[in-house]
């Protein structure tokens, strides 16, 4: 019997980064998760992508990179389309 497994791709937005030694900082912090693989960060952009066995807790995250002396910037969470119920209950 084979198992496969997916990696799951998480990209977030820091503020704070300036160079180098900032990138360094933001990817051992995050890389001692559990479950992490890789940490890929994009200086100019602010771009951090999160490689791990499971979906990481966004708490987690802003943890590891408030750790490393940087801010997670909050992801916006999408309101329902106009007429659309969220939950079925409320609407």
């Amino acid at each position: 019997m084979s198992t496969s497994t997916s990696a799951v791709a998480t990209t977030y937005t820091v503020t704070g980064m300036t160079c180098g030694h900032c990138v360094s900082s933001v990817r051992a912090q995050v890389g001692l998760l559990d479950g992490v693989t890789d940490v890929a960060v994009d200086l100019a952009s602010g771009r951090v992508t999160v490689t791990s066995d499971t979906a990481l807790a966004e708490t987690a995250v802003a943890a590891a990179i408030d750790e490393a002396g940087y801010a997670l910037v909050p992801t916006p969470v999408e309101a329902p389309a106009a007429g659309a119920s969220c939950c079925g209950t409320c609407h």
